[in-house]
């Protein structure tokens, strides 16, 4: 990473997501999200946090110059970071059924390598 201080913040960031992350477990269902408007709330709101994600792994795949996420490549990193596009461009049509997928099939994997890379990275 370029400087202590960006590395520094990128981890504070990572650790809040993956807090963010764990949070989604209240989501059982694609209909969680519809059939109520604390559904609704949380389906805006895991899309804001995957936008989030998506730019900062953009950023620090750039400032690693691919280094970084190259350590763990059973992570579709083209789909994180391209998630953010997508979420960001359409945001009014955000399809459920997908944030669920991504909640439920991604996001553990997500959350398993972030721990991995503040694991990694406290040891240097």
């Amino acid at each position: 990473m370029t400087s202590v201080c960006s590395k520094k913040n990128f981890f504070k960031s990572m650790m809040r997501w993956r807090e963010s992350i764990e949070g989604v477990g209240d989501i059982n269902s694609v209909d969680d999200f519809l059939d109520s408007d604390h559904g609704i709330d949380m389906l805006d709101a895991i899309a804001m946090m995957l936008i989030a994600i998506g730019e900062n792994f953009k950023k620090i795949d750039k400032e690693t110059e691919g280094k970084l996420l190259s350590n763990y490549p059973t992570i579709n990193w083209a789909g994180v970071k391209g998630i953010r596009d997508i979420l960001s461009h359409q945001y009014f049509d955000i399809d459920a059924e997908a944030i669920f997928h991504v909640c439920t099939i991604d996001l553990p994997a997500l959350r398993l390598a972030v721990t991995s890379m503040i694991e990694t990275t406290r040891s240097e």
